[in-house]
């Protein structure tokens, strides 16, 4: 049955109207974007078939654009129109995280980086450099290594804070094996940098381990 016989209120965009976006779920969300399906399938069940597919949002927004075009219904242009979306939502989120304390938007510091980080098929290290109230100067992608691990090195780390003249610091990094619970390796490097990072008078506000849509806090665990 096609969107345009489902009840008005069941439809994505007439639902998206009426409750509003938080509303609709990620199928629903994802079918506004795409519009129209293929022959035997609404744009819902190609949405559905495409996070089964990929896992999740951050899976279809990390896919490259080979794998997403051998998707029937997903050309180059649904390709770039996607990566469009996908950048500005960071370029949002890093607005916010200019503008405001990250201690007072931990939210936005989270969205950020589950969308940075929780689609990728390797894992990546990056850092946040705060100034003195907080706010996010730069983000860089430090290091990068094999599906299961990275080599981190804290003197690239001091330069990289030296650099940005940074008074602090937020470390994050993804595991793509889809667990977010830190490792004893985790810990061990993030007292490393710690004490690396005290020596120039560089606070450590947070190490983050991304997993898909999870981002768990060092802070939070009491692991800094």
């Amino acid at each position: 049955m096609a969107i345009t016989d489902w009840p008005a209120d069941e439809r994505p965009r007439e639902k998206l109207m009426i409750k509003g976006a938080p509303a609709l779920s990620d199928a629903e969300l994802l079918a506004i974007f795409l519009r129209v399906g293929v022959t035997g399938m609404s744009a819902v069940d190609l949405a559905r078939q495409l996070l089964k597919e990929f896992g999740s949002l951050n899976g279809i927004f990390a896919a490259t654009r080979a794998q997403l075009t051998q998707v029937n219904g997903i050309g180059d242009s649904k390709y770039a129109q996607l990566q469009a979306i996908f950048e500005m939502s960071q370029r949002a989120l890093k607005e916010q995280m200019r503008e405001r304390d990250v201690l007072n938007s931990p939210l936005a510091v989270r969205d950020y980086l589950k969308l940075k980080l929780g689609g990728l098929a390797r894992e990546v290290f990056m850092v946040l450099l705060l100034d003195a109230q907080n706010r996010v100067v730069a983000t860089e992608e430090l290091f990068s290594g094999t599906l299961t691990q990275t080599s981190v090195y804290p003197r690239e780390v001091v330069k990289c804070a030296l650099q940005h003249n940074a008074a602090a610091v937020i470390f994050a990094h993804n595991h793509p094996s889809g667990v977010a619970e830190p490792s004893r390796a985790d810990e061990i490097l993030t007292k490393s940098l710690k004490e690396a990072l005290a020596l120039i008078d560089v606070k450590v506000l947070d190490h983050f381990v991304v997993a898909g849509n999870v981002a768990l806090s060092f802070s939070e665990r009491g692991l800094l």
